[in-house]
């Protein structure tokens, strides 16, 4: 499955230089507001140790990470909604992502100008959370305009969606984003009809010297404290000097890492593995996924013609040392299409060929 996430926040808050981090794509992160107009778009591997442990049994040639896309958009100011800075028409480019990430400004640098003369990260995040929230009015709104009509003449669908609708635009008109609902299955369906970016996972990256402070913030959300300069100056190194460099700054991984790993936690993903001589791969899932919805990840025909599947976790396989290893000492098990994948299962499916 394809993972997006988009990013937003104030102008000068570290974006783009995030998103260069992450992407290595040197897109322009010059020191004046507004300084992305058309929204950057780029396709990041998302790092997995046990990749190489797998290839290096299966003599796999090569290795496919699983990716998640970022975008980047022109920064928000107070009052976007209504036509400040360049209004709030990039949002568009985001609202088909699975997640956003917000970047806030927690460093002091007088080089670097913010665009509302003082550094407060809760004020910022008040300030982006409002304009998401007004976007979603105008969403709603727009979408209660065409239901109205719709109830006249009788439709029930149409029925129940106004009565969500009008519920979600009672919490957005007293600043309260949609994600803070609750909602049934159906609503659920009703719900992702309208890409509300208020109903999206947040995941938030504060930018400062320290990413050790320990200051909370309290904010709905998975919250990553990064010195993303610091984290520029990582991804640019060649790969093999990174992790020295790393354990040099006394760190377990980069902070780009960790903010992957939370993006995959805040959706609720895991990730299977399919390996041989040809390639070793990671999929991603949903948590919970049965088998079959895991093989229609590799093709979509799969669910319908799966038959069975042997799975072994990477831990087994590379205790095993081996697949003829693995089969002997019985850890490689078969499951049907009742079994929900695991993260870090290593899966073989068998299905009809048609």
């Amino acid at each position: 499955m394809a993972l997006s996430i988009g990013i937003v926040g104030l102008p000068n808050v570290g974006k783009s230089t995030l998103f260069n981090a992450l992407t290595k794509k040197g897109v322009d992160a010059a020191n004046y507001p507004f300084c992305t107009i058309e929204p950057n778009v780029g396709v990041v591997k998302v790092p997995d140790h046990r990749l190489e442990l797998l290839a290096n049994i299966s003599k796999a040639a090569k290795i496919i990470n699983a990716t998640v896309e970022f975008i980047d958009i022109a920064g928000l100011v107070r009052g976007a909604s209504t036509g400040e800075g360049l209004g709030n028409k990039f949002l568009t480019h985001i609202r088909e992502c699975d997640a956003i990430c917000e970047v806030v400004r927690d460093f002091e640098n007088k080089d670097i100008i913010h665009v509302d003369g003082r550094i407060d990260p809760k004020g910022d995040e008040e300030t982006i959370g409002m304009e998401l929230i007004f976007a979603d009015l105008a969403t709603i709104d727009k979408r209660l305009e065409k239901l109205a009509r719709e109830v006249k003449s009788g439709d029930k669908d149409a029925a129940k969606q106004k009565l969500l609708f009008e519920r979600i635009k009672v919490a957005l008109d007293a600043g309260t984003p949609a994600r803070s609902l609750e909602y049934n299955e159906e609503e659920l369906i009703f719900l992702k009809t309208l890409n509300l970016l208020t109903a999206k996972p947040m995941l938030y990256v504060v930018n400062m010297d320290d990413p050790k402070n320990s200051e909370s913030f309290g904010w709905q959300g998975e919250v990553i404290k990064l010195n993303i300069k610091l984290e520029e100056e990582i991804a640019n190194l060649p790969e093999e000097d990174q992790a020295e460099y790393i354990k040099e700054l006394g760190l377990d991984e980069s902070g780009l890492d960790k903010l992957i790993r939370a993006a995959y936690k805040l959706l609720g993903l895991d990730t299977f593995f399919t390996t041989g001589v040809v390639e070793t791969r990671a999929w991603t899932i949903k948590h919970g996924s049965k088998a079959p919805q895991a093989a229609s990840v590799i093709h979509t025909d799969f669910e319908k013609a799966f038959i069975r599947a042997e799975v072994i976790s990477v831990d087994k396989f590379v205790e095993a040392g081996s697949e003829a290893k693995a089969r002997e000492m019985g850890w490689l098990r078969t499951e049907g299409k009742d079994y929900v994948v695991n993260d870090g299962d290593t899966c073989n499916f068998l299905v009809n060929r048609v």
